[in-house]
């Protein structure tokens, strides 16, 4: 049998069951794992339950005794019920009574536990092994242990500082009685237990890794649908298929995707669609579903909502394009996993990076709905990424999930939009760069959610401004600036920012060469934008009212001029000076003349006095 197939945590506990007394087991440990059996043609692999696996293990490494405790069933053996019997003689119990309720098990207390263990491991006949299940559950707090139960973990640290070897009647070796507490997390322990202790060895158990994973579709490709139709190549290219998709996934899920595939009537060369059906319940992915005639119009489309920024929108249709085609971070190792886009907004306030966010979900998904905000100066404080992510079991707000988890979960194939990133907490960055490189997030409920159909963009305002050798905050950029010195004062400011301020340079490298800066709104531009946001105004009225309006050259230049004046504001700039000397005042005029609907009104000036604005018009009624 080739070692290198086994598990890392199974090699670890051959190397050091010689000399450790205790091993704390965390991680994937509900999961089946895959147990070598040698026959005399090759090795067979078995999915087995973890007890099952770590039962088989020690028998062969020549343990006599092995029981399993829990603080609801006591002790018992499922394998082999006389070893019970034997384990409560080593354990010095006199009255040895076994309950068969199902199965035989013997009740006892933690506290009671402890002391039968302390009494099996010291003896010195017969090699004993004990497994805690769910040892997370027996105390309230690792750092807040009651009296009682700071005992009883007292008494197993002081049992491990005085090792007994025994010979063992099966293998003749010398062996260590050893003692198991299989946990979903070892800070689940007290910290002082296994810290101070040299006989102590925690062990992962990690997820199937790509060759576990490869081995289990290469074992189980009989039972997929249609496999016996592909040649060996054609094979092979849907076996590295569903290796890549299911990077992540529990030897439990990869069983259960494999029935999926059976139930619904999926061949093996339609995997993807599989995935995306367990993972997200829903057959038809809607990135297949994009058309190349949609995206042939893309760039007209966008163009008229986002005005003046092309070298954004080019190279965010890029990122489009290559998740749709299928060749998004293929240069990775685990591209399939990725988020399908990541992008990196940067520039002045109100040149469009939100309204870029937005038209892209409406593009793609035909919803901007189906772009999710989240206003990261909402995330400030250091326990913000339980607000994000969930707060773990037992902290308040559990049972709500995370903010980002639940939107995910309820919407997988969206744009996320995460607005001035660097108001986040870092500690949300370390979570982030887990989503960027993996895909996936586990939430404070243990619920895997995937973020592998969604495209993230971060909108940012780094690099704008800098401080000068007095401390105070001054422009970095200013429209006079071309593009080109915009876009590399920027860039380096936010490179800055991620390598010198916050010692961050890993979160660059996993966004790449998808940073996009955002130019000024130069003045043909806000002409554009000054005209299509007057066009909303008057078909809205024209809708909801009938009222059709009309500018003179006037009104219309008196409008422009006061948006040209401050364009360092962007599009929202405008929109905030229209509102000022245009829907104000129209507001005012329509109450005070009680125009109410059906009507033709030409707006012939627009006059400011004394900071009040008001308009002339001519109105012809019932048109």
């Amino acid at each position: 049998m080739e070692s290198n197939k086994l598990a890392v945590w199974h090699q670890e506990l051959d190397r050091f069951r010689s000399f450790k007394t205790t091993f704390i087991l965390e991680g994937n440990i509900h999961d089946l794992h895959p147990y070598p059996s040698a026959t005399r043609e090759e090795v067979q692999w078995n999915l087995l339950g973890f007890d099952h696996y770590l039962y088989k293990y020690l028998v062969e490494k020549g343990y006599e005794i092995i029981v399993f405790y829990d603080h609801i069933d006591g002790f018992y053996n499922p394998f082999a019920e006389d070893q019970l019997q034997e384990f409560l003689h080593v354990a010095a119990v006199q009255e040895g009574r076994i309950s068969n309720d199902g199965r035989p098990s013997y009740q006892a207390t933690i506290d009671r536990a402890t002391e039968m263990i302390r009494q099996a491991r010291e003896n010195r006949e017969r090699s004993v092994a004990v497994i805690l299940n769910f040892a997370s559950r027996y105390i309230s707090s690792p750092d807040q242990l009651s009296d009682q139960e700071r005992h009883y973990y007292s008494r197993l640290f002081i049992n491990s500082l005085k090792p007994k070897q025994v010979k063992s009647a099966t293998t003749g070796q010398l062996i260590y009685q050893l003692l198991f507490f299989i946990t979903n997390k070892v800070n689940d322990i007290p910290a002082w237990f296994y810290l101070d202790n040299p006989y102590v060895k925690t062990l992962h158990i990690n997820k199937p890794d790509r060759s576990t994973r490869m081995r289990f579709i290469d074992s189980q490709i009989r039972f997929f649908v249609a496999s016996d139709q592909f040649d060996n190549d054609e094979l092979k290219k849907y076996k590295d298929k569903f290796v890549d998709l299911t990077d992540g996934f529990t030897n439990i899920e990869l069983n259960g995707l494999k029935v999926l595939c059976k139930q619904e009537n999926i061949p093996i060369n339609r995997v993807a669609e599989a995935v995306s059906l367990y993972k997200y319940g829903i057959k038809e992915n809607p990135w297949n579903e994009i058309s190349a005639e949609k995206l042939k119009h893309a760039e007209q489309f966008i163009t008229r909502r986002v005005k003046g920024q092309k070298p954004a929108i080019m190279q965010a249709l890029d990122i489009v394009k290559r998740a749709t085609t299928g060749l998004a971070g293929l240069q990775h190792s685990s591209s399939s996993n990725k988020p399908k886009g990541i992008l990196f907004f940067a520039g002045p306030t109100g040149t469009g990076k939100t309204e870029l966010a937005k038209t892209l979900a409406q593009l793609l998904f035909g919803d901007e709905q189906a772009c999710i905000r989240f206003d990261m100066s909402e995330y400030q404080q250091s326990h913000s990424d339980q607000k994000l992510l969930g707060a773990p079991p037992g902290y308040v707000g559990y049972e709500a999930g995370g903010q980002l988890t639940n939107k995910i979960k309820e919407h997988p194939f969206s744009i996320l939009l995460f607005d001035e990133i660097e108001k986040a907490h870092p500690s949300i960055l370390d979570k982030f760069l887990q989503i960027l490189e993996d895909g996936r997030m586990t939430d404070g409920q243990g619920e895997t959610v995937y973020f592998s159909e969604s495209i993230i963009i971060f909108t940012s305002n780094l690099g704008i401004y800098v401080q000068d050798e007095q401390g105070n905050r001054i422009p970095n950029v200013t429209p006079d600036l071309s593009y080109q010195e915009i876009n590399g004062r920027v860039l380096k400011g936010i490179k800055d920012y991620f390598i010198l301020e916050l010692g961050r340079p890993e979160i660059l490298n996993r966004i790449g060469n998808n940073f996009v800066v955002f130019d000024y709104i130069r003045d043909d531009i806000a002409s554009q934008i000054i005209e299509s946001q007057l066009n909303k105004i008057k078909e809205n009225l024209m809708q909801t009212k009938g009222i059709s309006i009309q500018f003179d050259d006037e009104a219309m230049e008196f409008i422009t001029d006061k948006s040209l004046q401050n364009l360092e504001n962007g599009g929202r700039g405008i929109g905030n000076i229209i509102e000022k000397y245009f829907i104000n005042p129209l507001s005012r005029y329509l109450f005070d003349n009680e125009i109410n609907e059906s009507c033709e009104l030409t707006v012939r000036t627009i006059k400011e006095e004394n900071e009040v604005v008001e308009l002339e018009s001519e109105v012809s009624k019932d048109v």
